[in-house]
């Protein structure tokens, strides 16, 4: 043995650091209060869909079992990051085990792509509506519904689990800190004391083929639409058929463009501020499951008046 390798081994991490928001350490119980707003209403909001869809017999239609999906998601993304997040703004926990640490990197990947497929049924949904609406109940009846629920669900598990794996067969030395409030597969193999090209590879190989593949077909999805829209000759008719598509291009909206700009600024932007990516960090996982419910609630007609039956009665 080497005395390189005898001190890499001496200096080896069980645990790594978590990070809140740099030189701002003193005012981070300030900071929790706007964040933990932003998970009361992520985790009220989505379940307030989630117990309209359930109870409204009306709404038991493909489009909104879709949204049931995605707040069913939203709601696992912020019940994942909640406990490192504000163990870290309340208390200064910062120590997170290896493992705990891969165990929650797996369930922000898998259920970040899992929003991704989601999002990619929706359109499918709209292109089905918009385009075959004579075919919409045949095409997306339950059964379809169900399967392609769980064809989303299966290939994310199937891609995000063998990150951990990947990522436990090193050793880790050196400084142990981490970028976020939360465990990152991109951010934890840098931490490697070992060749991690595999791992940046696979990386990017299950970035491409979920977002890289969904965010074309959803862009080819409403090219088809926007086609048979300009088709239709009455104006209000062409102006209610996008009208249904606002919402979902809002939550795609609020959903890739964070995802994007946090994997760039990873992989290519070394030289950025820190207080970037952390900020950009937060926007990734917090804005989508804040801002969906809001924006279903306000474009939806039917969440919007059973919401307002609620607060009012």
């Amino acid at each position: 043995m080497t005395l390189g390798s005898v001190g890499n081994s001496s200096s080896m991490t069980s645990s790594f650091l978590l990070s809140g928001i740099p030189g701002l350490e003193h005012v981070h119980i300030w900071i929790s209060i706007p964040l933990c707003f932003m998970y009361l209403v992520s985790i009220l909001g989505n379940c307030t869909i989630l117990f309209i869809i359930k109870t409204e017999p009306s709404l038991h239609e493909p489009m909104y079992l879709f949204l049931s999906m995605l707040s069913l998601t939203d709601l696992g993304l912020s019940i994942c990051t909640l406990p490192t997040v504000l163990g870290i703004f309340w208390v200064g926990a910062r120590d997170i085990g290896h493992d705990a640490c891969f165990a929650q990197l797996f369930f922000i990947h898998c259920l970040s792509f899992l929003e991704s497929s989601v999002l990619l049924s929706m359109a499918f949904d709209r292109f089905v509506a918009i385009c075959r609406p004579l075919h919409y109940a045949s095409i997306l009846n339950n059964t379809v519904i169900s399967r392609i629920g769980l064809a989303s669900l299966g290939r994310s598990v199937a891609l995000i689990f063998p990150l951990p794996f990947m990522l436990k067969r090193f050793p880790y030395c050196g400084s142990p800190v981490l970028s976020h409030s939360y465990c990152l597969h991109q951010e934890v193999m840098k931490l490697a004391c070992a060749d991690i090209k595999a791992n940046s590879i696979y990386g990017m190989f299950v970035i491409v083929s979920t977002v890289g593949v969904d965010s074309l077909l959803i862009l080819l999805s409403y090219a088809l639409i926007l086609r048979t829209v300009l088709s239709i000759a009455s104006r209000a008719e062409r102006l209610k058929a996008l009208n249904t598509c606002v919402s979902h291009i809002c939550a795609v909206l609020l959903f890739y463009t964070p995802m994007i700009g946090l994997s760039v600024i990873h992989r290519f932007g070394k030289k950025a501020p820190h207080l970037v990516q952390v900020v950009m960090g937060f926007v990734y996982l917090l804005f989508p499951p804040v801002m969906n419910p809001i924006v279903y609630s306000v474009k939806t007609k039917q969440i919007r008046d059973r919401v307002t039956h609620a607060l009012c009665y």
